[in-house]
């Protein structure tokens, strides 16, 4: 039985197929959703990069996003936990330094400051790092930025573990460098704001015999190690009443990057620049208002919507609602707007395309009906036009047994009256 227009069939073929794409959409909707709660990976307990990522806890929180800061022993740690999928966690705080394995799986939200590399000694004055053979140097602890940049600057003064004799490069947090120092224990340590608190760099500059080492050879460490770049600290820029440094000093500095996870959701990359922006646009010891933060790519690839942000600033949804209603509607727009857009003309233009298959159908008969007619009046032979006369038979009784809608049916009649017309016709004419 052949059917005109739209039967039971085809509505509920439509209705569930409509049904399909809002429970897609309905699903990727949810999915979409920025996560309530981000795990950011700092430094050692009351360091400057547990108190950046402190601050931006607190950011983060007025607009409904639950942080939890985990302590590490510093960049290198961080990095390591951000590429184990394990470890859960979404964002770090990472110094410049050499070349990140795998860094395609990782995106930077920007650079934030400049971080120092502190070199602090005791005795006599120190010209060149290479004096440091033979000595007790402390390079801070296994994964810790601090340490990775520390051999690499001694490996160029041709200092390496194990291969120096006497020389001692022991793994000592920043505590136990200011205690060691401070008893003669140890000649020298280096020390980074990453896994060092300013109270221990402050007590260590103010120690009558201990020295803060200036960079001679600056420009040509920042030549051999790309990462690295020159600081100036003026004489007494920590305190002037104290004279703190006593002296111009030449520092080598990297740049801190907050690094996270290539799929961090963007609204949640947008919230953190925005905290970058309120932590780090003052002015410090070694920036300028507004040098921080920075959209400068170093060995990690910048996150798209961390530039997007820099060039363009929050979006206007986010500008003008709060975050979870601007992350709301934005949802909407995404996923409902545009499959709205596609099902509703998708479903209007279901009845007009069936309705153009029922005319199409009628059409057919109308063409066989013709071709009938016109084969009835030329065939001479009697036996044949009874056949052909059959054949008309035959159409009607399909026409008898459609299902047709009422929107079809004086198509549907005329079809049938048209062809009682041609058989009158055609029962007129002498055989």
């Amino acid at each position: 039985m052949e059917l005109f227009d739209i039967g039971p069939w085809v509505a509920f073929s439509a209705l569930a197929v409509t049904a399909a794409v809002f429970i897609a959409a309905i699903v990727y909707f949810v999915r979409s959703a920025p996560p309530t709660t981000i795990t950011i990976s700092s430094g050692p307990d009351g360091s400057n990069y547990f108190k950046i990522a402190t601050k931006y806890a607190k950011i983060l929180e007025r607009n409904r996003v639950k942080v939890n800061v985990l302590t590490s022993k510093g960049s290198v740690e961080n990095l390591s936990r951000l590429l184990d999928p394990k470890a859960n966690v979404d964002v770090g705080l990472v110094g410049t330094g050499p070349a990140t394995p795998d860094a395609d799986k990782l995106v930077s939200l920007g650079s934030v400051s400049n971080q120092p590399v502190l070199v602090f000694y005791r005795g006599k004055s120190l010209t060149l790092l290479s004096e440091l053979k033979g000595k007790k140097v402390s390079v801070g602890p296994e994964g810790s930025g601090t340490r990775a940049i520390a051999l690499a600057i001694l490996a160029l003064n041709d200092i390496k573990p194990g291969e120096v004799e006497k020389t001692e490069l022991l793994d000592f947090d920043a505590d136990d460098a200011e205690a060691a120092l401070k008893a003669k224990r140890i000649d020298a340590a280096f020390v980074m704001g990453e896994s060092a608190t300013p109270q221990i760099m402050k007590s260590l500059l103010r120690a009558g015999d201990i020295h803060l080492y200036s960079f001679k050879q600056a420009n040509g460490y920042s030549r051999k190690l790309e990462y690295l770049h020159v600081l100036e600290l003026p004489e007494g820029t920590i305190n002037l009443g104290q004279n703190l440094p006593d002296r111009d000093v030449t520092l080598l500095g990297t740049t801190v990057e907050v690094i996270a996870d290539h799929d961090l959701h963007p609204a949640l990359v947008d919230l953190l620049v925005e905290a970058e922006t309120e932590v780090h646009s003052r002015p410090g010891l070694f920036q300028r208002r507004g040098d921080f933060p920075a959209p400068t790519e170093h060995t990690i690839k910048m996150s798209d919507e961390a530039v997007m942000y820099f060039k363009s600033g929050k979006g206007y949804l986010y500008r003008n609602f709060p975050f979870w209603l601007a992350s709301l509607l934005s949802r909407i727009l995404v996923v409902f707007v545009p499959v709205l857009l596609v099902t509703i003309p998708a479903l209007r233009s279901i009845p007009a395309f069936f309705r153009w298959i029922a005319r199409l159908r009628i059409r057919r008969r109308y063409r066989e009906l013709r071709i009938l007619e016109q084969r009835y009046l030329t065939e001479k032979d009697a036996e044949r036009r009874e056949s052909i006369r059959r054949e008309f038979d035959r159409i009607d009784e399909n026409l008898h047994r459609m299902k047709v809608r009422a929107s079809f049916a004086d198509q549907y009649y005329g079809l049938r009256e048209h062809i009682d017309y041609v058989r009158r016709v055609l029962d007129r004419r002498p055989v």
